[in-house]
């Protein structure tokens, strides 16, 4: 957990594909949240984007816990919606570390594991990862 004079905050990284989220939380009287310095909705387009970052806070915590936090996210890499994977994968670590005892829900609901799946490098002689050119016998 790292501190500062002022405030205490804490921070996580969350990562997904090549995107690579720095989540970092303060307690506060408001909640907002804030990404690469604008609002979420204005960073992220679709409403499925912004239920996906807010996945941990509304699913994961018990109802009766109304902690409010300021959250601000640094991320780059990847698009959009590997982005608010990211966020989301980043925020759950959080949430731990501010928590232990959210752990065995987030667990559960799949948002502390880090999803590897990522592109696959092209081989030379093929035209995509797998694809052969198309064989001819002369």
């Amino acid at each position: 957990m790292a501190t500062t004079e002022k405030t205490k905050y804490i921070e996580a990284v969350g990562r997904r594909k090549t995107s690579t989220a720095r989540v970092r939380i303060t307690p506060s009287a408001k909640a907002h949240f804030v990404i690469n310095g604008k609002d979420a909705r204005e960073y992220l387009k679709t409403e499925v984007e912004r239920r996906l970052i807010l996945d941990p806070i509304t699913k994961g915590l018990p109802t009766g816990k109304g902690a409010k936090w300021s959250v601000e996210v640094l991320v780059s890499g990847g698009g959009t919606h590997s982005q608010a994977e990211a966020i989301r994968h980043g925020l759950s670590r959080v949430l731990i570390e501010s928590d232990p005892a959210l752990r065995g829900g987030l667990k559960t609901l799949g948002f502390l594991k880090r999803d590897p799946r990522a592109k696959e490098r092209r081989k030379f002689g093929l035209k995509k990862a797998r694809k052969a050119p198309k064989w001819s016998k002369r």
